[in-house]
C-alpha cells in the first residue's frame, strides 16, 4: 500500500512541475513564443473560442508573431481578443494578417518577470510539499490502523522525502532556465 502513496505523490508532484513549465511560458522574454497568444479567447460569432482554432499562430522573426485568421471577419476579433488581453501588445493589421512586434525588454522590466518567475517557482514547491504533507499523513494513517509497521513508515517518509527533494530539484531547474532566457539579451 505505501507503494501506491508513494507513486501517487511521485505523479502529482509531476504535475506541479509541468504545471509550472506550462506557467512560465506565459512570461514574455525578449524572445517571439506562440505559447504568449495560446490562453487568449475570441469571440467567434458568439462563443469564445481559443485563437488556435480561429487563426494560424506563427513566429516570423526573434520579435514578430503573424496571426493569419482564416475568415476576414475574424480580423477585428482577434485584435480585439490581443488589445483586450493582459499582453500590453499593440496589433499592426495589413489585410489578413495581423503582426504583433515585441518590443525588447528594459532591464527593469527583466528584473520584474525575474520576480515573478521566482514567485511561481515558490508556489509550485508549496504545492510539493503540500503534496508531501498528505502522502506523509496517509502513511501515518496505515500505521494507526495497523496496516504498516514503524520500519515501513520511516522507509515510506524516507522515499517520500527522495521523491520532493527531486521535484524541487526539477522546478529550480526550471526557474533557473527561465531566468537565463529571460536575461539574455
Amino acid at each position: 500500500m505505501p507503494n501506491q502513496i508513494k507513486k501517487d505523490a511521485q505523479t502529482r508532484m509531476a504535475k506541479s512541475v509541468e504545471a509550472l513549465r506550462h506557467d512560465l511560458g506565459k512570461v514574455r522574454t525578449g524572445r517571439a513564443s506562440t505559447a504568449l497568444v495560446d490562453h487568449l479567447r475570441v469571440n467567434y460569432y458568439g462563443s469564445d473560442m481559443p485563437l488556435t482554432q480561429v487563426a494560424s499562430v506563427t513566429v516570423s522573426d526573434a520579435r514578430t508573431l503573424t496571426i493569419t485568421p482564416w475568415e476576414k471577419p475574424m480580423v477585428s476579433a482577434v485584435e480585439k481578443a490581443i488589445l483586450a488581453s493582459d499582453l500590453g501588445l499593440t496589433p499592426n493589421t495589413s489585410g489578413m494578417v495581423i503582426r504583433i512586434n515585441l518590443p525588447a525588454l528594459t532591464e527593469e522590466r527583466r528584473r520584474d518577470l525575474t520576480k515573478v518567475v521566482h514567485s511561481e517557482g515558490e508556489s509550485a514547491k508549496v504545492a510539493i510539499r503540500n503534496i508531501r504533507r498528505d502522502a506523509n499523513q496517509q502513511v501515518k494513517d496505515m500505521l494507526k490502523e495497523k496496516a504498516i509497521s514503524e520500519d515501513d513508515e520511516r522507509r515510506s517518509e524516507i522515499e517520500i522525502q527522495k521523491i520532493t527533494d527531486e521535484a524541487i530539484k526539477d522546478v529550480d531547474e526550471v526557474v533557473r532556465a527561465k531566468e537565463q532566457e529571460l536575461m539574455a539579451v
